[in-house]
Order: C-alpha cells, then structure tokens, then sequence
C-alpha cells in the first residue's frame, strides 16, 4: 500500500496497467454487477435535476424502474446506489449505434447538454474506495471483464493511476495526484512495478 495523505492506496494502480477497450468488453461494466453504482452524497439529487435532460435517452425499462422506484435504491451494505433494471443494468446505461453499453448521462454532459459528469465512482472505475474511521481505501477492483484493458493498457504502456488521472483528480484533488504519481513513479523505478501476474 502507498499512504498518500489520509488514503492507502493499493499497489495495483502502480503495478497494473490499464486502458479501457470498449471494443473489447462493449462497457459491460454498466450491465453485470451484484448492484448498481455507488452515489456519493448529493449525487442522487444532483441526476434528479437532470433527469428530464436525460429521460429520452433512457431504455424503456430503465424509465419505468425510475417512475416506480427511483434513481436509487440502498443495498445489503447501506449504500445509496444507482437503480437496476430487472437487477442487471444501471438504470442510466443505454446502448450506442456500435452496440456498447455507454452511460447516458456521460453521453449527454460530452454533448454539452449537462454540467454533471457522472457519478465520480463510475469515473473511478476499476478503483473502488472503502471509508473508514480515520483514512479511505483507494483499491484496484480485479474483473475478467477488465482484462482487455490490462491487456491493452500494457500494450501502450499506461499505468492504472496514469489511465484514471482526471477522476482522481476530481475525487482527490490536484495535489493529492501530484504525490500520488510522484510515488508512483518512484516506486516503479526502485521495484519495477511490474508485479501484476493475473
């Protein structure tokens, strides 16, 4: 683990490389799952402000679990998450022209019709955090569906904590990041950092 002011953060996003492939795994991470996206607070209320931006765009099914149930729901661990449909795909992914399954509200703040991203745990993906009492647990979440983009980030050479620079930046902020890649850094010249096997 690296301390990187109050977080520990696994040596996954040194050692492993990363570059999503949507080619590959056609965004499956927004259709498999044991439940949907975790919110951060405020997220909920801030995709009901924007919901009539993006209802269009949403599947049938995603817009009738909205209307009979919500944006979101609280699971088995007391987190608020985004809702499922048929408990399969987040409410909020919709299937482009290439057949991918891509975030709706991602796609609509690309084309400038909302000033809300996404909700940042989607943007921090494959890193997932766990709060505890005195510091957050900034871990690398392994997944056979992300193996195309180990694959890939290897081929090009890009790091897991290169690959999600801007999210976490925007969960961590600039300074954090700057420490976070200078150890990084430091940690692949003195250990190689290539200790991924799996």
């Amino acid at each position: 683990m690296l301390q990187i002011q109050d977080t520990l953060v696994s040596l996954d996003l040194a050692e492993r490389y990363f570059c999503c492939d949507l080619e590959a795994c056609k965004g499956q991470c927004c259709l498999d799952g044991d439940a949907g996206a975790p919110l951060a607070e405020g997220e909920a209320d801030q995709i009901r402000n924007i919901l009539s931006e993006i209802w269009g765009d949403l599947l049938p099914a995603a817009q009738r679990e909205i209307e009979e149930n919500g944006v979101s729901y609280t699971d088995i661990e007391g987190d608020e998450v985004t809702s499922l449909v048929e408990g399969s795909n987040c409410v909020f992914a919709t299937v482009d022209e290439n057949g991918c399954w891509i975030c709706a509200i991602e796609r609509a703040f690309r084309q400038g019709r909302i000033k809300f991203y996404k909700p940042v745990s989607c943007h921090l993906y494959p890193v997932r955090l766990k709060k505890y009492d005195s510091f957050t647990a900034v871990n690398y979440h392994r997944w056979k569906i992300c193996k195309a983009a180990e694959v890939l980030g290897r081929a090009k050479g890009i790091r897991a904590y290169q690959f999600l620079e801007g999210p976490l930046r925007r969960r961590f902020g600039d300074e954090w990041y700057k420490e976070l890649s200078l150890t990084c850094d430091e940690y692949i010249k003195t250990y190689g950092g290539d200790n991924a096997t799996d």
